[in-house]
């Protein structure tokens, strides 16, 4: 490693974190040695850092029900920790929530106590006869969500009827069609098609148990029909679409052999072109699932060669989510390497001593070769000319690069420049930025993963019970993308017209009347203010700035009496009035004080209190307790908890506010 620049740093390199700022052993100091030390101390050998992603109760349940449907012999030690975890997530109303401390959620409830009867918990043992007890009280199992009564059906517990008809033949449909698969998310798609594929072939779950879970019923399960208009959906949109529906439904068994063959083949040639290895079709658990299954029902497992090959690389996959606790054991969403290990990365810049940087340079120099240079993903479809330059969530997922990981990894990579005062990384940061710029929505702001995906009308077909079909720009996606282009040139907005100057007019647009912006991958508005922030801070704007100046306003407001922030998943709801109160959390905290911060409010004493809040609740190993889930899979439906958000996000904050605090400075001079 080259240091040879960090001994002659001026104010520029020492707002980067490049040197240690506290001479004498202050609490601050002591608190971010301390910190540092710990996340030092939690880097793999090859430089990056990967900390657990969890969810809720759902996805443990549905690895159960899946080894079940595969009819594979059950692992019984591993069954009975995942059933220990389980038992300790069910909620004081009886169901399962969709995080912590949450609201009873029907569909998390009937699958975790599916699972659990699966297991091999008596139907008659305390926390299940609670659990039945609350899913009849919520109005039984009929209130599932579609995703679960499709999971339902293969089990023949519901009938098909009861699920939306999504012919296979969608795979069939040419792009200018309103519905096309271009035309929904990455998430979408790849947890859909094979969806599309098991519900032409409906296979039965093989189920070696024979478990049933009638008794979650009101009624009959096998009376169970179509779902109801979800409450986001339009009236007239979801009525138009049950009507096509019903078409599709009548239509369905008049399609000919040879046309259902056909679609068949285009779906799973579809998955199968993805499956990207030991890494999992969209890297993501439902979609893995889906596709196991879906390979299940082709019947690969009984094949051999490359079939049998396929089909063995997508089942290990899934496993590779598996973590285990000792006495528990739950199932991991995805993997978040790539994510973690940048933000940590500019934390550890901020930390500034040379064995932070150090390691955030090992770090950096294990992102270098995960850019995706050649693949042209699925964002090419209608990005057709622009050359590849993005780097995925996770390990690999090269069909699926991230633009908010992107801007996150080439940000840390041209500060790392800067510190050294060399080019190391300035050829990736370009090719990124290029990508980056290439992704940008016709409106100005970025989705997370595919432009201009904003055909909302989708969200309204009785498949999209959850609302989350789609992946239109976002405040936090696109304030982090000017941030980039702003901290690569800091007047990139003054150009009328350029990509920075629609991305600002774009964020500025978003700021909600009450002054904060909506956090669509964190919760909620304090992630999306603190995104928005560091973007205006970037831009030059100062506290006196009215869009600045009133989103402080309202980080002022609801500060909480102890002196740091918190919110919580209730924070989506549709009919959510205004901020209610929730109890302080360390990420969310050091999202706003860091927000603060670049807005030039380091002084104020809503800071101060909010510093030593952190200091006040870190622990004796350095680090802090967070078993609250603060970050946004999708609204109202699916959350997820970062094991590494209460570790870096807090030592960036206390670092920073050191370092600004020594200089007497307020502008922090780079995006984020």
């Amino acid at each position: 490693m080259r240091y040879s620049a960090c001994g002659a740093m001026g104010k520029e390199a020492i707002l980067a974190g490049a040197a240690r700022q506290d001479t004498q052993p202050t609490r601050l100091a002591r608190a971010v040695d301390a910190a540092l030390a710990a996340v030092l101390d939690e880097q793999r050998p090859d430089g990056h850092w990967v900390y657990e992603l969890e969810a809720d109760a759902t996805i443990p349940a549905e690895y159960v029900l899946m080894v079940h449907f595969l009819g594979e012999p059950p692992d019984a030690v591993l069954e009975a920790k995942i059933g220990r975890h389980l038992r300790r997530v069910q909620g004081a109303h009886g169901g399962w929530p969709l995080f912590h401390g949450g609201a009873y959620d029907p569909s998390a409830s009937v699958k975790a106590y599916f699972a659990l009867k699966m297991i091999g918990d008596p139907v008659d043992a305390p926390h299940m006869a609670r659990a039945r007890a609350a899913i009849l009280a919520h109005g039984g199992a009929e209130q599932s969500n579609v995703f679960t009564r499709f999971l339902l059906a293969l089990y023949g517990i519901v009938p098909w009827d009861a699920v939306p008809a999504m012919p296979v033949e969608i795979a069939l449909l040419p792009g200018w069609f309103p519905f096309h698969l271009t035309k929904v998310s990455y998430w979408t798609r790849t947890v859909l098609t094979p969806l599309l594929v098991l519900g032409a072939l409906k296979p039965r779950a093989r189920n070696p148990r024979a478990v049933g879970i009638d008794e979650l019923f009101l009624a009959p399960p096998e009376q169970l029909r179509v779902t109801a208009r979800a409450p986001h959906q339009s009236r007239l949109w979801f009525a138009f679409f049950r009507s096509v529906e019903r078409q599709l439904r009548r239509l369905e068994p008049r399609i000919p052999a040879r046309l259902r063959r056909r679609a068949i083949e285009r779906a799973s040639a579809f998955v199968r072109a993805r499956l990207n290895g030991e890494h999992g079709l969209g890297a993501i658990f439902p979609a893995m699932v889906n596709a196991v299954q879906m390979l299940h029902a082709l019947g690969l497992e009984r094949k051999s060669g490359v079939d049998a090959g396929e089909y063995a690389g997508a089942r290990r996959a899934i496993d590779r989510l598996l973590v285990d606790r000792g006495e528990e054991a739950y199932c991991q969403p995805c993997f978040s390497p790539v994510w973690d290990t940048a933000l940590m990365c500019h934390a550890l810049f901020e930390a500034g001593t040379p064995e932070a940087l150090e390691a955030a340079l090992r770090g950096l120099e294990w992102l270098r070769p995960l850019q995706i240079l050649d693949l042209h993903g699925d964002w090419s479809l209608t990005r057709p000319g622009l050359r590849p330059g993005g780097w995925a969530f996770q390990y690999a997922n090269a069909h699926y690069p991230d633009v908010d990981d992107t801007a996150v990894v080439a940000m840390a990579m041209q500060r790392a420049d800067r510190v050294l005062k060399e080019p190391r990384f300035a050829d990736a940061v370009e090719r990124a930025r290029e990508w980056v710029l290439g992704m940008q929505s016709r409106d100005g702001g970025w989705g997370a993963f595919d432009p201009d995906n904003t055909c909302r009308y989708l969200n309204n077909i009785p498949f999209a019970d959850h609302g989350a079909l789609l992946d239109p720009p976002t405040a936090d996606v696109s304030a982090r993308c000017l941030s980039f282009l702003l901290q690569l040139d800091p007047q990139a907005c003054r150009k009328r017209g350029s990509p920075a100057a629609r991305a600002l007019d774009w964020l500025l647009c978003a700021q909600e009347p009450h002054g904060a912006w909506y956090g669509r991958w964190g919760i909620n508005y304090v992630y999306g203010v603190w995104s928005a922030l560091c973007a205006l801070g970037a831009a030059g704007m100062d506290t006196q700035a009215r869009p600045v100046a009133r989103a402080v306003d309202w980080l002022h407001a609801v500060q909480n009496p102890d002196g740091g922030w918190g919110e919580d998943g209730s924070s989506y709801r549709l009919d959510y009035a205004g901020h209610e109160p929730f109890q302080s959390q360390p990420s969310q905290t050091a999202w706003a004080l860091l927000g603060l911060m670049a807005a030039g409010a380091v002084d104020s004493p809503a800071v101060a209190r909010g510093v030593d809040w952190l200091l006040a609740h870190q622990r004796n190993d350095g680090l802090w307790d967070e078993a609250h889930h603060t970050a946004t899979g999708f609204e109202r439906v699916f959350y997820l908890r970062y094991h590494g958000y209460a570790r870096y996000f807090p030592l960036w904050a206390l670092a920073r506010y050191r370092n600004l605090r020594a200089l007497g400075a307020k502008h922090v001079g780079f995006g984020m």
